[in-house]
């Protein structure tokens, strides 16, 4: 097996553009299939954990009389501070587990990966369709858990986009980089270990994350206010409340944006690189 082309019908075989172009729709369209067959299914696990944070803390809690410290929810409301950072995390967290765990499987279980190896594409072409469909995956889950949340929050939450170029372009990277950080995961881990890389990635990334607290009100904790630096997450949640709740403090844009590019750009090429020599092994 070389790395340029791997095997497939001889009329889609050439090194043109084009040719690799149809392989590449061509397994678009087949996990378009098999996405549209598990709509009922991806729906419930996009929307269900976001919609009943919100639901908690954005709905039943200022109802019953319980609220947030803090001059900055005192001000705006802890559900406007709440769900740019739902959104983020939905959108990361879809994006990770749309690539990382049916990778997981089909290197180590249904070995359905020696199929797509099939196509006439070079490998790191085929780590590219993982990622741009996983993307897909994280900002259909963006689109749907937005009005979803923001239905149940809205008597708490003030949202006004501020930018809407902003608002693109931190989704964008947020779907790309989720993807990316997937393809690295499920290229590296085994099926019996996913369950401890849930636990100790996933849930500190999302508490960690800025997803329940601007980043800013991290000051009286300065040691922790710089490590979660490290958690693209944080630069997520931020760019979404620049763009949403202006009057929320949040990061310049100019930060989360370069961050998120060079985390997605850094992410990438790892997970390419570990998917070349997973698959090439």
């Amino acid at each position: 097996m070389t790395d340029t082309v791997l095997a497939g019908p001889p009329v889609l075989t050439s090194t043109s553009g084009r040719g690799y172009a149809a392989a590449f729709w061509g397994l678009v369209v087949r996990d378009l299939v098999v996405l549209r067959r598990q709509g009922a299914m991806f729906f419930v696990r996009t929307v269900m954990q976001p919609f009943l944070i919100a639901f908690v803390f954005a709905y039943v809690f200022p109802r019953i009389g319980q609220g947030f410290g803090g001059d900055v929810a005192a001000v705006s409301g802890y559900g406007t501070i709440l769900l740019p950072g739902l959104i983020a995390f939905t959108t990361m967290f879809q994006g990770v587990s749309a690539v990382a765990l049916p990778l997981v499987d089909e290197f180590n279980t249904s070995h359905e990966i020696e199929d797509r190896a099939m196509a006439p594409l070079p490998t790191s072409f085929l780590a590219l369709q993982k990622i741009v469909f996983g993307a897909f995956q994280a900002l259909l889950a963006a689109v749907v858990v937005f009005p979803c949340v923001w239905l149940v929050a809205r008597d708490v939450t003030s949202l006004h986009v501020n930018n809407w170029l902003q608002l693109a372009a931190i989704l964008l990277l947020a779907c790309f980089g989720s993807a990316a950080l997937g393809l690295l995961l499920g290229t590296v881990f085994v099926p019996r270990t996913v369950p401890l890389v849930f636990s100790l990635i996933v849930v500190p990334v999302m508490f960690l994350g800025c997803t329940y607290y601007p980043w800013k009100s991290l000051e009286v904790i300065r040691w922790l206010q710089l490590l979660v630096l490290l958690n693209p997450l944080v630069y997520v949640s931020e760019g979404l409340r620049g763009a949403l709740t202006p009057q929320v403090p949040h990061m310049s844009p100019w930060v989360t944006f370069g961050a998120l590019l060079a985390a997605t750009l850094a992410l990438g090429i790892a997970g390419t690189i570990t998917f070349r020599r997973r698959l090439l092994s």
